[in-house]
């Protein structure tokens, strides 16, 4: 259900995280900022999260008329999650995708043009999508654990600067060689009879690196997140999955589980990582509950023509 911000606030933040995407990024934000102040916004452009999240505290302010328009996100999903977790409940945010990853954006989307993103903040459409609650951390996209969380934890304990794909390479190799696969346990909505497998997904939004359809289906608006599973291990293993993911038949063999949930709990007797919208979460155990409409973001007219009539 689309809703419309009162655009005669006229305020915007725009919140840069000085890690996300490349370092050539800085002119994109200036013609942000341009064309947010041509329709006669004032901007304000902060690097460090805590000042971000008291100048929001400040323009909120005590009354019920709020100074502030949006938060702009210039990142990727981590930025997205970073904010949300950080700033008051409701804040309305928009997206500048500047990250590694931008698959929330892609879902809306939205690209990185200042003209189009400032254009949208303007017209004021936004909706409220459903985040996923884990272990007391939010995230929007997806969350995973298993090999691809482990090649997650091993990038960014690695990272130097900015992220690139190929920076993905080294952390991929060595994930390779030396991921055991350990055992999974994953208990479905309070069930007392566990999923197993060796791989576990979860999605809020049906988006993940090079638009893989693993569940094609997933909802961010329908109050429920989707799980899907694989049982066996090793790399050879996983590149026939990816094969079947490819062709969308995955969900057709008796070696994979995609069901919808509103809580999980994961469990493992070895050390297994996870990681939440491409960042690195901690090891498990893991417990994952849906938390409906929970973000409000701004979305473009495409978008907002897709939506419910409330």
């Amino acid at each position: 259900m689309e809703e419309v911000i009162n655009n005669s606030v006229r305020t915007v933040v725009v919140s840069v995280n000085p890690n996300s995407g490349s370092s050539d990024r800085t002119q994109v934000v200036e013609e942000l900022c341009h064309e947010l102040e041509t329709l006669g916004f004032s901007v304000i452009v902060l690097r460090d999260i805590d000042e971000v999240k008291q100048k929001v505290l400040e323009l909120n302010g005590e009354s019920a008329c709020s100074q502030l328009a949006t938060v702009v996100a210039a990142g990727g999903d981590g930025t997205v999650a970073l904010l949300a977790n950080r700033l008051p409940p409701r804040t309305p945010l928009a997206i500048l995708p500047l990250g590694t990853e931008n698959l929330l954006a892609k879902y809306i989307g939205l690209s990185a043009d200042p003209k189009s993103i400032a254009r949208m903040v303007a017209d004021g459409r936004t909706t409220f999508i459903d985040a996923g609650k884990a272990n007391g951390q939010m995230f929007f996209v997806m969350a995973s654990c298993g090999f691809d969380a482990d090649v997650v934890h091993r990038l960014h304990s690695q990272r130097k600067g900015h992220i690139r794909h190929w920076s993905y390479a080294r952390p991929i190799v060595e994930a390779i060689t030396s991921y055991r696969y350990p055992r999974i346990r994953i208990y479905v909505d309070e069930r007392d009879s566990p999923v197993v497998g060796k791989w576990a997904f979860v999605f809020n939004v049906p988006r993940y690196a090079m638009n893989l359809p693993i569940v094609p289906g997933a909802d961010p608006s329908d109050g429920r997140l989707d799980l899907c599973t694989f049982r066996g291990g090793r790399f050879f293993r996983g590149m026939f999955y990816l094969l079947t993911i490819l062709l969308n038949r995955h969900r057709q063999w008796n070696y994979s589980r995609v069901e919808r949930f509103k809580k999980i709990r994961i469990e493992s007797d070895e050390s297994v990582p996870f990681q939440l919208d491409g960042d690195p979460g901690g090891n498990l155990p893991l417990e994952i509950e849906i938390v409906p409409r929970f973000l409000q973001v701004f979305v473009p007219e495409s978008y907002a023509a897709e939506l419910p009539c409330p």
